[in-house]
């Protein structure tokens, strides 16, 4: 069996007396597709920042690629392959599409031609080539949708976590972020996905998590999922329209 890319080994996070995740267990495969769901205040995003090493946990551990990376700082992490896009996209102002990728090339010590060949076929890939010269200011909510992607992938990363990379969208515009997620998963990139956009996260997962209160209360198929009584209760609350 292949082991596993990503373990999250009952994993705690405490803000002095308030207990905002765990404990939590869970694993992820190379080149899966994990959707993380829950209500506000779940934990999501706890978890994922103790993930990418934006947080430290309060207890457990975190082994990506065989090596435990509890300790270990956001940049190192993004060294070894994990790359996060966040919520609310904030480009580097007064520059163009391209100088935006190259910052975290330059980061990683890519060479000038490298860096350009390697930032070009990122913005091909997102469909944005087309603006690579536009200043950032100048962007749609979807482009910056897809820069914020195009900023993460430029480092390579083995895993991707994409946190409600589609907020805001209209649905066809869900549909090409969809898409530019697929395309990117099909490469070999694990993608875990944090949406509230139930249908975004039916089309997306092979498998789905959701959380309440810090803690995993359901795990399986985007099916069983969404017709979990419990996650229905806790997520979807009194509405019964479901994906």
């Amino acid at each position: 069996m292949t082991a596993p890319l990503l373990s999250v080994r009952q994993v705690e996070k405490t803000f002095g007396a308030l207990r905002a995740l765990g404990p939590v267990e869970l694993d992820l495969r190379p080149g899966e597709r994990l959707g993380l769901i829950g209500p506000n205040g779940s934990g999501k995003t706890t978890l994922i920042n103790c993930i990418a090493g934006l947080l430290v946990p309060t207890a457990g551990a975190i082994v990506y690629a065989g090596e435990d990376v509890t300790r270990r700082p956001a940049h190192k992490r993004a060294r070894m392959g994990i790359a996060r896009s966040f919520q609310i996209p904030r480009p580097f102002t007064g520059m163009t599409v391209l100088e935006n990728l190259f910052v975290p090339l330059d980061y990683l010590g890519r060479g000038a031609g490298d860096a350009r060949a390697r930032a070009e076929g990122v913005l091909r890939s997102m469909r944005l080539d087309g603006r690579r010269d536009a200043p950032v200011e100048s962007l749609s909510q979807l482009e910056l949708r897809k820069l914020e992607l195009a900023r993460a992938l430029v480092t390579e990363p083995r895993l991707l976590i994409a946190d409600e990379a589609m907020a805001g969208l209209a649905d066809s515009e869900i549909d090409e972020i969809l898409s530019l997620l697929l395309d990117l998963n099909r490469t070999g990139v694990a993608v875990i996905m944090i949406e509230h956009i139930m249908h975004a996260v039916m089309r997306f997962s092979e498998r789905v998590i959701c959380l309440e209160t810090g803690r995993i209360i359901a795990e399986g198929t985007p099916q069983s999922i969404v017709e979990d009584p419990h996650v229905q209760r806790v997520y979807f609350g009194e509405q019964q329209n479901r994906p």
